[in-house]
């Protein structure tokens, strides 16, 4: 189900334009995509930070432009590097029976058992392409690896197929594994009887 968002249509430039939304708090933005031409707009930067958390980025976002509902996906978003506050956002028009691709996080679940014998839990994948209708598109995959033991991996190929999207990301990308822990070198004990070094001390008698 689409979450509406409030949009307004806004001039391109100046960019004293751009800062001048900002400090009012709200984000320049543009869209663009199935149906629609290259749009700039503005979007309350409270108001969509807040629909992000409690729906996440792969939402669909109903928006109204020149008098049309017009879904949407969030295709990208710019940050303030110091401040980490959104600076630009991009909207993608979709249309909903169509199937598209998006970025999802993959979160591990559970405790191996490799890692209750001592091994050691290495993840090597963090998000996934996947392909589906824009209702259907996962916030994200829970691999649970609780089967896991010490030599073993899971990769995408081994995740169980869902019916409301695909996996695009290539089968044989490993998602995690459980290795040994590896033993530290011991430090080489001083022989016996010997006498370090004194750094500077001649040898002659």
């Amino acid at each position: 189900m689409a979450v509406s968002l409030k949009v307004e249509e806004r001039a391109t430039r100046p960019r004293s334009l751009r800062n001048k939304l900002r400090h009012e708090g709200k984000i320049p933005a543009v869209v663009n995509g199935y149906k629609v031409e290259s749009t700039t707009i503005s979007i309350d930067e409270r108001e969509f930070s807040k629909l992000l958390r409690e729906n996440g980025a792969n939402t669909v976002f109903a928006i109204e432009l020149g008098g049309k509902k017009v879904n949407t996906l969030l295709r990208e978003t710019q940050v303030d590097t110091f401040t980490h506050d959104l600076t630009h956002v991009e909207l993608l028009s979709v249309n909903l029976t169509e199937e598209t691709e998006a970025e999802t996080e993959v979160t591990l679940v559970g405790e191996a058992a490799g890692v209750k014998a001592g091994g050691v839990l290495t993840q090597t994948l963090y998000t996934a392409t996947v392909s589906a209708t824009p209702e259907k598109l996962p916030e994200g995959i829970e691999v649970d690896i609780s089967g896991l033991e010490i030599g073993q991996s899971i990769s995408v190929g081994d995740l169980p197929k869902n019916a409301d999207y695909t996996i695009v990301t290539d089968a044989e990308e490993q998602i995690a594994a459980i290795q040994e822990a590896q033993e530290l070198p011991e430090e080489e004990e001083v022989a016996e009887g010997a006498e370090p070094e004194v750094i500077g001390e001649s040898t002659e008698e």
